[in-house]
């Protein structure tokens, strides 16, 4: 029987170095613990700029006009909004849908990407958990006004009532109740939770300074962290099992919003690409509003330190990589219509693109398909105002496509005896419009108030805090 020999390795693998690939810096200049508390710190303690109070001032203003709508809307009644047979869900719903999609980047960022590892995203995680925050704010305001009689919007709730009204919890707009409403509530804790440590930090620095108010308010919601071992450890802990549930909430979420079209069989609709097709526009609509928001505030603030190239450059290819998806489905969805031989379904796709909604189907199709695919290009993502540019097509083109897919498919249903054309009432108009001022106004006071960037969390990707920095091993 013969033995196994070793065989020494051949000469040429002495000399062959495997490739040492260069760690992304996520902090340049070798910033200092200390430089990166103070550069955060000082956003909140120093004098609100005139630029702040200009936008603020501005932003609600703009929220007056969702404030004034619902009012007249209440007090009047839903037929105030352009809703007709056979278009009865119109902007409130695709208003619904647009916002609850805009929040979807920051729980991908803080969750997934947490689980992940990737440690890039420690510099735009808390201003996209902000984001969710407000954006989910934003999308409540519809669907509890469609319902009519908002005084009875509780009944979507399975509490007990002395009339015996139960809900359809086969109805996939209850299941919306329960996902939206456990998404915002995850998405608050989680928010908090990484604010703790920081808060507690200004705290501190404001309680130095003399300032008992803003310490004692601070101090109140630090609730006591001393930034020991012990609670460090029951921090981590907390933060990890939250990034847990969170993540099948970034999924699921958009999911249930897309059985509230799916699980129908109106033609346009009754299609089961519908959930990870939502998810993935979600997603890229998501990041293209923190592209947008983050950008702005880069230079505003300096924080060209913090925010570096390399993370404009990590969401620019996820913007990438999802509008590509998102421009995959779009053509799955004419290839299915045609490959089922259905009459109907093929012809709601064809009056998409060549019907009376055409203009807004290829503006969908401009911005949401060709606008990603600049991403390619290095020297597109290096220049941050293209890519601000481009961030805001992105969310012009996810507004259309949840306004292509729900109103051109209900304008065209089985009889064209009730076909229509919608078109949204001025109260509907200055509704919407009036939810940007909501977002603005939140966002504002969330930057002026609390720290946009988690201070510890940045200091854990710091060359400094790696603890084998400068004894022979790979440096960060």
């Amino acid at each position: 029987m013969a033995h196994a020999t070793d065989h020494a390795a051949p000469a040429i693998l002495k000399e062959v170095k495997p490739a040492v690939l260069p760690r992304a810096i996520l902090v340049e200049n070798n910033r200092s613990f200390a430089w990166i508390t103070e550069k955060v710190c000082s956003i909140i303690e120093g004098k609100t700029p005139t630029w702040w109070w200009v936008c603020f001032a501005l932003a609600c203003c703009v929220a007056s006009f969702t404030v004034a709508g619902i009012t007249y809307l209440v007090a009047t009644g839903v037929g105030v909004w352009g809703h007709a047979n056979p278009v009865n869900w119109a902007w409130d719903i695709v208003n619904f849908v647009f916002w609850i999609g805009i929040g979807h980047a920051g729980t991908l960022i803080s969750a997934i990407l947490c689980l992940l590892r990737q440690k890039w995203r420690t510099s735009i995680n808390r201003a996209a958990e902000a984001m969710t925050i407000f954006a989910v704010v934003c999308a409540g305001i519809f669907p509890v006004f469609h319902v009519g009689r908002v005084w009875f919007a509780w009944y979507l709730f399975p509490i007990p009532n002395s009339n015996y009204i139960w809900q359809n919890f086969r109805s996939p707009l209850e299941w919306d109740v329960f996902a939206v409403s456990t998404y915002g509530t995850v998405s608050v804790l989680f928010w908090y939770v990484g604010l703790i440590p920081d808060l507690a930090v200004l705290r501190d620095r404001f309680f130095k300074a003399g300032n008992k108010l803003r310490s004692t308010i601070y101090g109140f919601f630090a609730m006591g962290w001393r930034g020991s071992n012990r609670h460090w450890s029951n921090y981590e802990m907390a933060y990890l099992i939250l990034a847990g549930i969170s993540t099948p909430l970034v999924l699921s979420v958009h999911t249930i919003v897309s059985f509230d079209f799916a699980v129908s069989l109106l033609p346009g609709w009754h299609t089961t690409i519908f959930p990870p097709y939502f998810v993935a526009g979600a997603i890229f609509s998501g990041f293209g509003m923190v592209l947008t928001l983050m950008l702005p505030l880069r230079a505003i603030y300096k924080l060209e330190d913090l925010i570096t190239q390399y993370h404009i450059d990590c969401m620019c290819k996820i913007t990438l990589a999802t509008g590509t998806i998102v421009g995959y489905a779009y053509g799955m969805e004419f290839f299915i219509a045609w490959y089922g031989a259905n009459p109907y379904e093929g012809f709601a796709f064809v009056n998409r693109a060549f019907g009376n909604y055409a203009w807004a189907y290829w503006i969908m199709i401009g911005c949401n398909v060709i606008t990603p695919q600049f991403f390619w290009f290095k020297k597109v993502r290096e220049n941050t105002w293209f890519v601000w540019v481009l961030s805001i097509f992105v969310n012009v083109g996810m507004w259309f496509e949840r306004f292509v897919i729900i109103v051109t498919s209900l304008a065209r249903d089985f009889l064209p005896s009730s076909w229509g054309y919608y078109s949204p009432s001025i109260v509907e108009i200055f509704t919407f419009f009036g939810t940007f001022g909501v977002f603005s106004v939140l966002f504002l006071l969330f930057i002026r108030f609390l720290p946009i960037m988690p201070m510890a969390e940045i200091k854990a990707v710091t060359p400094q805090a790696d603890a084998h920095a400068g004894h022979g091993h790979d440096k960060h």
